[in-house]
């Protein structure tokens, strides 16, 4: 058994690499097929195999960089996530968890991993007994440290980099790692002090070279106990560095004690054996304590005896012969160090394109990640800076250009002047609407539809209180019945027992009536511009005989000079309508011009070639490739400033249609028949749109009464369903008072009050109705929203007689 640690691999399982990849290339590269990288992907699950297999032997070790020279490829073609999930188990303590992340990068470093602890279970597995053994084992030793280092310093960053927030990978932080790396120096440094011993260097030499093995082990346990590396670490491997390290420090002063005894310095001599002693003493109580593998704990207790012999010796020898005084040992100088080590890296992890020679590259052919996400960086931003910059700006400008006009009532304006026979094109198209669903017949209907609802919810309502007005009456029947036998019974009257009922009566009448109201304005609507919307029904014809004429045959009077005038200013403001729509169809076809550049639009070509240059062995990055995005963007720089062009013109434009418009409308505002043919289109324009609004509140009547009156047959059914609980109640105590009636005896009978017990199934007395749903905008009837819809709520007027006994109806009428 070795008295050296060796690395665990991390152990991995099979991953679908065929269907990931594929899924991948077919979702983010539709412009090839994934059957053209069928090799791609054989050589990548290929490559995965041998390289994690757990077969310990050098020639693995090729193996495994040649897979990690691969994955540093790929990793700059494809994105770090493409949906294959990576496994591996925890190393360092084999009964935590499986960690399993989507993540390449993770893949990548996890490969490095097991290629340091292959190196550090070769060294393991030499045999140090002979001096080639030492010789492999302390190369593997550096070989492992220095893949730890490359780790560190390349592979671990970029997976933390590309992992979130709420994933941690312990055994490859930056601690955790650095501590593995000065272990492997510590052992290889110990290989080297193995061999000074074995070859007798001098003790001065050796107690150097012992120093640095304490010096790595030391800074390695100082590395495992920070915070976030303690917890990846068995508590055995904590014991065993510190040990060692006590070891070795001990150890080298040892050796520098001999040296002390070779130049007669026997108080030193004995100074250092006491420190080793106790250095020794402490590293032994670590190792004994936690279970330190045999080795370990026999090298330790084979120094404690030695130290033991010669710190005899050394006191026997200078209290009888040299009497020097012994020095503390922070007077004495501290014990040099020499490194014959240091972290190898193996050449083929430094240039991964020596490890894959002239084997092909997987996935050489396809478009680089960095590459790809720059094409569609730059696709993206076009067509933001289109839709912003040009196409939102010239819809703005279209939209500003609407608003003046139809502020202004152009051209409207000029087409009355124009063609005064003639009807504006949107007013016929309103009327051809209104005849074509027949509007006043509509109209009508609705208005009849409207009332048969009403009468029709009022109808429910009266059926659910007589419902109740019965019940009342056969309540008070019997209750007279069992006066007269001397008899009374504590059940609630039915004008207790229903108030939930009838109030809730009250509110859905109340309910009625402000509908009652709502449609009575309506109606109260419709008289009004009845007339009025049944011109609407009229065709063309009839409408231009109606509607009063503009123009008319000079007549020599002042009018003459007005139309002047009025012709003038019109001639004018038609030709800003056209300089307008020229503008309009200037910003159009640049929008279409724009369009068209950028479907057209391929930077794949150019991000290609610059890929190309740098892209083999480097992770190539969006960003690289900003100053091509930035040189191609200015293309289209020409479309802004002409729609900015336009956008000055435009507004020079509307401020003088606005004055010619003045001016026009001041010629035109004293012709009698202007105006008289513009009240004429206003009014019909004005009835269109009471038409609908007429209709809006006829189906929006129409939909309440629907919706009330599922409503009200739900209250009725509670109504019913209460009324059969009070008479199967009723009957149930009739039946017990005729029970007392045969028991009792006449001369002693007395009289008997009698409580109501609830039968099973039957709901209580004074239960609230069945509870029904809502389904539209109306509130159940039992929900106090209703005080919120501005309806008056009928509350009973101070004085009434809470003590009124009679039918819901009376009681309410009472109140």
């Amino acid at each position: 058994m070795s008295n050296h640690l060796s690395i665990p691999f991390k152990k991995t399982s099979t991953i679908p690499i065929r269907q990931a990849a594929r899924d991948y290339i077919q979702a983010s590269h539709t412009d090839t097929h994934p059957e053209a990288f069928r090799w791609d992907i054989e050589r990548w699950e290929q490559l995965r195999k041998d390289a994690t297999s757990e077969i310990v032997h050098v020639s693995r070790s090729q193996l495994v960089i040649k897979y990690y020279a691969q994955l540093t490829f790929m990793l700059t073609k494809v994105p770090v996530d493409i949906g294959l999930d990576i496994p591996y188990s925890a190393a360092l303590k084999s009964s935590d968890p499986w960690i399993i992340i989507p993540n390449l990068a993770y893949e990548r470093a996890a490969v490095l991993f097991n290629l340091a602890a292959l190196y550090s279970q070769l060294a393991v597995a030499e045999d140090r007994s002979h001096p080639d053994g030492i010789k492999r084992a302390n190369a593997y030793y550096q070989n492992a440290a220095g893949t730890l280092s490359h780790l560190i310093a390349s592979a671990a960053p970029a997976l933390t980099q590309s992992l979130d927030d709420n994933t941690r990978v312990d055994e490859l932080s930056e601690p955790v790692l650095r501590c593995l790396k000065l272990l492997m120096l510590a052992q290889a440094q110990e290989c080297a002090w193995q061999r000074a011993v074995m070859d007798h260097y001098k003790n001065g030499i050796v107690a150097k070279l012992a120093a640095k093995v304490a010096s790595f082990y030391r800074l390695s346990v100082s590395a495992a106990n920070e915070s976030k590396a303690k917890s990846a670490f068995p508590l055995e491997w904590l014991a065993h560095i510190d040990t060692k390290y006590h070891h070795f420090e001990a150890a080298a002063l040892y050796r520098k004690s001999m040296d002390d005894l070779e130049v007669n310095k026997y108080g030193h001599e004995i100074a250092r054996l006491l420190e080793a002693k106790a250095i020794a003493k402490k590293g032994y109580d670590i190792a004994r304590r936690n279970y330190v593998s045999r080795p370990v704990l026999d090298d330790i207790k084979s120094i404690m005896d030695i130290l033991d012999k010669n710190i005899s010796r050394a006191e026997r020898d200078n209290d009888l012969i040299y009497h020097q005084d012994v020095p503390p040992i922070s007077a004495l100088p501290p014990v040099q160090e020499i490194s014959l080590v240091q972290s190898t890296v193996p050449a083929a992890l430094q240039d991964p394109a020596v490890a894959v020679g002239e084997e092909g590259v997987v996935f050489g052919e396809l478009v680089g990640w960095g590459a790809k996400v720059a094409i569609d960086i730059y696709r993206a931003r076009v067509d933001n800076w289109l839709k912003n910059e040009v196409f939102n700006r010239v819809k703005e400008l279209d939209q500003s250009a609407d608003q003046v006009l139809q502020k202004l009532s152009l051209p409207a304006s000029l087409e009355a002047l124009d063609k005064p026979v003639g009807l504006p094109p949107s007013l016929l198209k309103k009327a051809e609407e209104v005849r074509l669903e027949d509007g006043p017949s509509r109209i009508e209907g609705s208005i009849e539809n409207a009332e048969l609802l009403s009468n029709h919810c009022r109808a429910i309502l009266s059926q659910a209180m007589d419902m109740l007005d019965q019940e009342a009456s056969e309540d008070e029947g019997v209750r007279k019945n069992a006066a007269k036998d001397g008899n009374s019974w504590d059940r609630p009257s039915s004008y207790e027992a229903n108030v939930e009922l009838t109030n809730k009566e009250k509110r859905y009448r109340q309910m009625l009536d402000h509908a009652a109201q709502s449609d009575e304005h309506v109606r109260n609507k419709w008289e009004e511009w009845e007339e009025a919307i049944m011109r609407l029904m009229w065709d063309e014809e009839e409408l231009e005989r109606w509607i009063p004429s503009s123009t008319g045959p000079a007549s020599g009077s002042s009018k003459d000079i007005a139309n002047a005038q009025t012709q003038v200013h019109a001639r004018a403001l038609r030709a800003h309508l056209e300089a307008m729509d020229d503008l309009r169809s200037a910003r159009a076809q640049l929008v279409h011009r724009a369009q068209r550049l950028a479907d057209a639009d391929d930077i794949r070509p150019r991000i290609m070639r610059e890929a190309s240059v740098t892209e083999r062995w480097t992770d190539v990055e969006p960003v690289m490739f900003e100053p091509t995005l930035d040189q191609e963007m200015n293309k289209y720089e020409k479309f802004k400033d002409g729609v900015e062009e336009g956008a000055e013109k435009q507004e020079e434009l509307a401020e003088s249609i606005k004055a010619r418009y003045e001016q026009f409308i001041q010629s035109r505002r004293d012709d009698p028949s202007v105006k008289e043919r513009e009240h004429a289109l206003q009014s019909l324009d004005l009835s269109y749109h009471k038409y609908h609004e007429i209709i809006r509140n006829l189906d929006e009547g129409l939909k309440f009464y629907n919706d009330l009156s599922k409503i009200l047959m739900q209250f009725r059914e509670a109504c019913k369903e209460w009324v059969r609980s009070r008479r199967d109640e009723m009957r149930w105590l009739s039946q017990n008072l005729d029970a007392l009636r045969v028991r009792d005896d006449p001369e002693t009978r007395t009289t008997h009050r009698l409580s109501p017990v609830p039968l099973a199934g039957v709901p209580k007395a004074n239960a609230s109705p069945l509870p029904f749903r809502n389904s539209l905008d109306l509130p159940p009837p039992d929900s106090d929203e209703w005080e919120t819809t501005g309806i008056p709520i009928l509350r009973p007027a101070p004085g009434v007689d809470a003590t009124y006994k009679g039918s819901p109806r009376r009681a309410l009428k009472k109140g």
